[in-house]
């Protein structure tokens, strides 16, 4: 049974140039990035790389029809390097940039052709949440499917990831917000899966602890002592990311895919709104087993009892951004139920990492409390 994996090598700079410079960027490097991180980063360098401004291709998080476009510009090019520099949207498309015979996006997550990998792929977070940098898994919306698919295989794996927390300084508030609950919300959804073992576990514990404690800091100072703590949300989303990509993540990402697919809610707010609802649910069906642990350790940072913790950590959260009802965004009411059976048809990948197994019934009730 495998225990661990980490093929992923890891640096950390505190600064762009000394990240480009270590790493010699130049000719037959491809660069998928944001105008909005090209000029004040990278222009000046005078970098000899190819660089591709994601947006060009369309704006929100990628779509099969985004990366087709994207794929037609890299195709037949003779490129050694694939350097992605920027969110969960810029890493997931340059996830699928690697490949020999990757000409369409869907075939990619249908699984129908060889996935021969024929560049090095090295991926510089801007965000503090994916993870995406040391996990093996591309996400993207289908739109002929109306729902997000992922693929999951270890040629995704990154060469190296880079951490650069001069790279997030940039990052808005709200942006900040979503993309480290998205990381808190890995590494919690890491400690009660199915495949958590010692060693992942005590890497989720580090992560939540850091973030958690780092949001108490900026509810108390304000939100711009985020800025102070930049490189701490950068390594708990890389710790994150370690503990989910050897365990998987479960009901809050699965639940939250046809909300994100649908009416284009960013992924880590998506998640926001299922979390606590999720975790309720699991508590409920089975207090006694992983998560005994997990709302031991919770309660003890928020110093609140463990029959609180979930309603503590909803409290804590509130207090940077407000949670909406489902139907804000859009969603309609017929929609829980092809919603629930969406989640059932076309994420059992993620719903195999259930803390506890969750019947339709249970799902649907999910999406019936938060409506």
């Amino acid at each position: 049974m495998k225990f661990f994996k980490l093929p992923t090598q890891i640096h950390k700079f505190d600064t762009f140039k000394g990240f480009a410079e270590e790493f010699q960027i130049g000719e037959n490097d491809l660069v998928l990035t944001h105008q909005f991180l090209f000029d004040p980063f990278m222009k000046g360098l005078d970098l000899k790389a190819d660089f591709i401004m994601q947006e060009k291709y369309g704006v929100g998080e990628p779509s099969d029809e985004m990366i087709d476009e994207i794929l037609k510009e890299v195709v037949d090019k003779p490129y050694k390097r694939i350097i992605a520099i920027g969110g969960g949207s810029v890493i997931d498309i340059a996830k699928l940039l690697i490949f020999k015979d990757g000409k369409n996006a869907l075939d990619m997550f249908e699984k129908r052709i060889d996935f021969i990998k024929d560049k090095e792929l090295i991926i510089v977070p801007t965000t503090c949440g994916t993870g995406s940098e040391v996990t093996n898994i591309s996400i993207a919306e289908i739109k002929s499917k109306h729902t997000k698919m992922g693929l999951a295989i270890d040629e995704l794996y990154a060469d190296y990831a880079v951490l650069v927390p001069e790279l997030i300084k940039g990052l808005p508030y709200k942006f900040f917000v979503f993309s480290s609950i998205d990381a808190l919300i890995h590494a919690i959804e890491s400690y009660v899966s199915p495949s958590a073992n010692d060693f992942t576990q005590m890497i989720s514990v580090k992560a939540i602890e850091m973030l958690l404690k780092g949001y108490m800091e900026i509810i108390e100072k304000g939100e711009d002592h985020r800025q102070e703590l930049l490189e701490d949300f950068a390594v708990a989303s890389n710790y994150a990311g370690i503990a989910f990509g050897n365990t998987g993540v479960g009901a809050v990402h699965a639940l939250s895919y046809p909300l994100g697919g649908t009416y284009h809610v960013p992924h880590g707010e998506a998640n926001y709104q299922f979390f606590t609802e999720v975790f309720k649910t699991y508590n409920r069906l089975d207090p006694n087993g992983k998560i005994k642990a997990l709302n031991t350790f919770l309660a003890s940072l928020l110093n609140v009892d463990e029959a609180e913790v979930y309603d503590a950590i909803e409290k804590v959260l509130d207090k940077l951004l407000s949670k909406k009802a489902l139907k804000e965004y859009g969603m309609k009411e017929e929609e829980i139920e092809s919603f629930t059976d969406s989640v059932l048809e076309k994420q059992q990948r993620l719903l195999a990492n259930n803390y506890v197994p969750l019947s339709r019934e249970e799902i649907l009730n999910i999406y019936k409390n938060l409506y």
